[in-house]
């Protein structure tokens, strides 16, 4: 029995995503004429309160023309030193829309408006470059899925609307935090000027993210992508799964959860775990001592096919998702009492 822990990005559609997939009715999204990409647009802005949202191919493109569209070359844009769009996005702020990076030493992926306010440049200091956006992600890869405060992004809205700063939610993994705070995705609409939210993590599609905001601003978003070369033509097809999976696999989100704090348990008592960060959603990562060499650990789960990821020094991850079932979290257990 083959176990991928390294990602929820490894999951297959089900039967009944694929018989949604394969009745789906399309026709060519560059000419915005498929009828089933404009329904996933359109529901998806409805579900956060915007007017407008935007499919593309994957959830670094999304942030990526987001953070073009709200920026011009030469603006800098604060976010965490862990950011998944600073460390896992090739390098694209500075490729795509040439900015510099103001990174801020967070809790776990997590900042405060107070170190947001302390990190915005003067207007009139022609030696630094313009303030110009905010990027938080909720819940934070490398923070182990952690879960934002909602009463601290309102702060830090407050912050950006008082500096002419706006706020854009990497929102990868917001259906995560929804499902555990019980928060609405029209709270957090309401909050950012741009959000991005991806389908094929925890929500078991095969393709495709959305950017969601206001119709100017997807329609600046919808030319950038045109130029990025992400229009797609009979796309409906994917987008079929994404209607299917916000219909479908939301709420069920909490059973990925609540394995992923079982192997928390189960990895707490392995002699050579030395730390397990808090599991609030479906990430684990911990770290090994130097008896257990990293490579060492990951070679012994691979050859019972566990297959994970090394994540720092010393450090995995796990992530559970759809496809990882009671069964599998049975032999995982097996596998960790025979190391």
């Amino acid at each position: 029995m083959k176990i991928d822990l390294r990602s929820d990005t490894v999951t297959k559609p089900t039967k009944e995503m694929l018989e949604a997939m394969f009745s789906a009715k399309v026709g060519d999204d560059v000419f915005n004429e498929d009828p089933t990409i404009i329904e996933l647009e359109q529901k998806t802005a409805a579900l956060f309160g915007k007017e407008a949202a935007l499919f593309c191919p994957s959830g670094t493109m999304t942030n990526q023309i987001a953070m073009k569209a709200h920026t011009r070359p030469g603006d800098e844009i604060i976010c965490d030193q862990t950011a998944h769009v600073y460390n896992y996005e090739g390098g694209g702020i500075g490729f795509n829309s040439g900015c510099s990076v103001r990174l801020l030493q967070g809790d776990k992926g997590r900042f405060t408006a107070g170190d947001v306010a302390e990190n915005i440049n003067p207007d009139n200091d022609v030696h630094r470059p313009l303030s110009r956006l905010v990027v938080i992600e909720n819940t934070s890869n490398r923070g182990g899925g952690s879960i934002w405060v909602l009463g601290e992004i309102e702060k830090i809205k407050e912050t950006c609307r008082k500096n002419g700063l706006a706020l854009h939610l990497d929102g990868a993994r917001l259906f995560n935090a929804l499902v555990e705070t019980s928060e609405t995705e029209i709270q957090f609409g309401n909050l950012f000027d741009s959000i991005s939210i991806c389908l094929s993590k925890g929500l078991g599609a095969p393709v495709g993210s959305l950017l969601i905001g206001d119709k100017t601003f997807i329609t600046q978003a919808r030319r950038i992508r045109k130029v990025f070369g992400g229009g797609m033509r009979q796309a409906g097809y994917l987008a079929a799964a994404g209607i299917y999976a916000l219909d479908h696999h939301i709420s069920r989100l909490k059973e990925d959860h609540q394995r992923a704090r079982h192997l928390g348990k189960l990895l707490e008592k392995l002699p050579f775990v030395t730390e397990v960060l808090p599991i609030q959603t479906n990430i684990v990562i911990f770290k090994l001592d130097e008896k257990m060499p990293a490579a060492t650990f990951l070679k012994t789960l691979a050859d019972s096919e566990v297959l994970a990821v090394p994540f720092g020094k010393q450090t995995i991850r796990f992530v559970t998702h759809l496809d990882f079932t009671d069964e599998m979290l049975m032999e995982v257990e097996k596998v960790f009492k025979k190391i």
